[in-house]
């Protein structure tokens, strides 16, 4: 990617109207952050250690969790070190960066989750053929599309929003470099990126809420017949985890990417949201409502206790 701006730096404005709360959101911000980290890792350690958790399911829990910690990690940095009166400066090539993986990131959960709709939905429609269609390959498989489509996806984006040229001025309104902070800045036509971001966002969006949306009405379908109580209540509880998830990740994209217009201060608030309560908030959802993860973690922290006399 060529740089044909004369910018070679932008000045992130931050979040606006928070004069004299710097250090309150520093402290809650830092602790959401933290809550991510410990909360994500406990969870891929859960998965990697315990060999009950050995299956599709928490394998691409696994991978969420390291996409979670990955995201959060994008804009929060930056973000705390403002709030505690550090330099608002970041440079072009960081601004690239910092706008490649954020899309990319937030790009593979988008595909994850479809996954995981997926295969849920083979678990709860095909249980007699489960182990053979989602076998270790098969997984792998799926997991490493979701990397290579979020790059693609990422890439296309990146390359829209900088190959135009930024002159000045070059005060991004927001708390990190992302595309509609940034395309105001150009001294050039955006209307074509801007078509484009919308209609590459949206797409993907659309397409992986349109696949996970058919998938649950399979397992809707498949659920209400099975006759035991028991069993409806127990298919219901293995899926209602990873729909509360699913709200709390698109609702946010729907809000900032998919307005003609967005408000800046909505589109800020909601992007705090996404980038650090929807995170934290993913281990919860999915080790408050699964007995098997909370199993595996107890039997973990005895195990690491025991050694030291605890």
């Amino acid at each position: 990617m060529k740089n044909s701006s004369v910018v070679t730096e932008f000045i992130l404005l931050g979040i606006p109207q928070i004069e004299g709360l710097e250090s309150v959101l520093f402290f809650l911000f830092l602790l959401f952050y933290a809550c991510t980290l410990l909360g994500n890792l406990s969870i891929l350690v859960a998965v990697i250690f315990s060999s009950r958790l050995h299956t599709p399911m928490y394998f691409f829990l696994g991978n969420l969790s390291v996409f979670d910690m990955g995201f959060s990690s994008v804009t929060c940095p930056k973000m705390l070190l403002y709030l505690i009166g550090q330099s608002r400066v970041i440079c072009y090539k960081d601004c690239v960066s910092q706008l490649f993986f954020f899309h990319f990131l937030g790009s593979i959960e988008c595909f994850l989750y479809t996954v995981m709709a997926y295969d849920r939905f083979t678990a709860i429609c095909y249980p007699l053929q489960y182990s053979v269609i989602m076998n270790p390959r098969i997984c792998v498989g799926l997991a490493v599309g979701t990397w290579l489509l979020g790059c693609i996806h990422s890439s296309i984006l990146t390359s829209l929003t900088f190959t135009l040229p930024y002159c000045g001025p070059n005060e991004v309104d927001n708390f990190f470099c992302d595309i509609p902070a940034l395309l105001p800045l150009a001294c050039a036509d955006t209307s074509l990126a801007q078509r484009m971001s919308f209609t590459n966002v949206g797409l993907v969006s659309l397409v992986c809420f349109f696949l996970i949306l058919i998938s649950y009405i399979q397992i809707t379908v498949s659920i209400l017949s099975i006759h035991s109580t028991e069993g409806r209540h127990r298919a219901f509880s293995t899926c209602s985890a990873h729909l509360i998830a699913i709200l709390c990740a698109y609702g946010p994209i729907i809000t900032v990417y998919l307005q003609p217009t967005p408000k800046p201060m909505l589109g800020t608030v909601v992007q705090i949201m996404m980038n650090l309560v929807g995170p934290m908030l993913n281990p919860l959802i999915y080790t408050l409502r699964n007995k098997e993860v909370k199993l595996a973690l107890k039997i973990l922290l005895k195990e690491v206790m025991e050694p030291n006399g605890y």
